[in-house]
This record gives C-alpha cells, sequence and structure tokens, in this order.
C-alpha cells in the first residue's frame, strides 16, 4: 500500500469519488462493480462463519466489499471496546458487537452517509444496543484517547490518501496494550508517478 499520495494530487475528489462508489454499494449491492460484494463471497473466499453471518441482516451483509476476515485475527473478549474504522454497512462492527455482548461496546466509524445509516439500520434491526456508528474520517476520528481495546479494519486504509495521519489516529485511539486486527491490500512492487495520481485506481 503506497504510503502517502502525490501532494498534487486533490484529496478532497478523491474522498467525494470514494464516498459515491460505496454510496452506491450501499444502496445497490447487486449494481456492477469490480470488486468482490456480499456473505457468499465473506464465506467462500474471506472465510467468515455462514451460521454467523445468518445473525446479521440481509441489507447489510449484501453491502459487504472488504478483502479479509479482521475478526479471525484474534479473539474479542466480552466487555472490549472495539472500534472499526471504515465500518461500511457493518457487517464486521455487528458481529464484533455480538462477540464483545452487552457489556462491550462497538464503534463504527465512516464517511459516507448511506453507509452510516444502513449500518445504523442494521444495528437497530439486531436489537445491539452496544453497537454505535459515528460519521467520521480515517484521518480524524471521531474517538477519544486511549478508549479502545481492539481496533479493526478491513479494506479500507489502502483508500486513505495520508496513511500517516490514518496510522496515528489508530495508536492515539488504542488503549496501552491494544491492538489493530487490519486486513487491507498491499503491494510488492513500486508503483508508476502516473498510477499514484489517477484517481480511478485510487477509488478501486
Amino acid at each position: 500500500m503506497a504510503i502517502a499520495c502525490p501532494a498534487d494530487l486533490d484529496t478532497h475528489i478523491l474522498r467525494s469519488e470514494i464516498s459515491k462508489i460505496y454510496g452506491r454499494v450501499a444502496v445497490e449491492p447487486e449494481g456492477a462493480f469490480h470488486f468482490h460484494r456480499g456473505p457468499a463471497y465473506a464465506v467462500e473466499f474471506l472465510g467468515y462463519n455462514p451460521e454467523e453471518l445468518a445473525t446479521v441482516p440481509p441489507e447489510c451483509s449484501a453491502s459487504f466489499a472488504g478483502v479479509s476476515n479482521p475478526l479471525a485475527i484474534g479473539p474479542l473478549q466480552p466487555g472490549d471496546t472495539v472500534v472499526d474504522l471504515g465500518c461500511g454497512a457493518g457487517m464486521d462492527l455487528l458481529l464484533a458487537g455480538r462477540r464483545v455482548g452487552p457489556g462491550g461496546h462497538a464503534i463504527g466509524v465512516d464517511m459516507t452517509d448511506h453507509m452510516v445509516e444502513r449500518a445504523r439500520n442494521s444495528a437497530a434491526a439486531s436489537g445491539l444496543r452496544q453497537v454505535e456508528v459515528r460519521k467520521g474520517d480515517l484521518t480524524a476520528v471521531p474517538i477519544p484517547d486511549a478508549a479502545a481495546d481492539v481496533v479493526i479494519s478491513n479494506g479500507v486504509l489502502n483508500l486513505v490518501p495520508e496513511k500517516e495521519l490514518a496510522f496515528a489516529e489508530i495508536l492515539r485511539i488504542l488503549k496501552p496494550g491494544g491492538r489493530l486486527q487490519l486486513g487491507d491490500i498491499a503491494l510488492d512492487v513500486p508503483l508508476p508517478e502516473n498510477t499514484h495520481r489517477n484517481i480511478d485506481l485510487w477509488t478501486g
């Protein structure tokens, strides 16, 4: 994953384009996109438990567009506070909420209005009062310092232009001894400069 985008790339336009694409995923998950989506993909390719996914509202899991299973990296304990950065429609968030239980807290953060609405509605439909969704940017996370036992993120940090700020925010909100369970896209070869300036490739 590129550490930072070129200085002359308009990050406001980039964020707007990313938000538009994932807003469409929230309201039209069966639409034409170049990336995989949905619960069947999550089970077959990413190792999610189908019985556990059956507890998630279908309209939530249909808009899932992650690239990994960050919940498989380590256990979540009852009573934990978990923050899901770029929670999207909330599939990982709701699963985390069930694992931490009524005494825990699962907080999702996303910058896309339609995704925030879908995640909130899904949490309410599931009766998960310990789940909360906040609108926010990963470079200025609306979470207090040292609040999270675990931060999870699934295929979102690769979309953030200012990755140093995003990782600094993760460190800020984690409690001492807390952990990051991150699944994302990484590159093992450098990309040409013109590729770094291609907003279509960033949003992809």
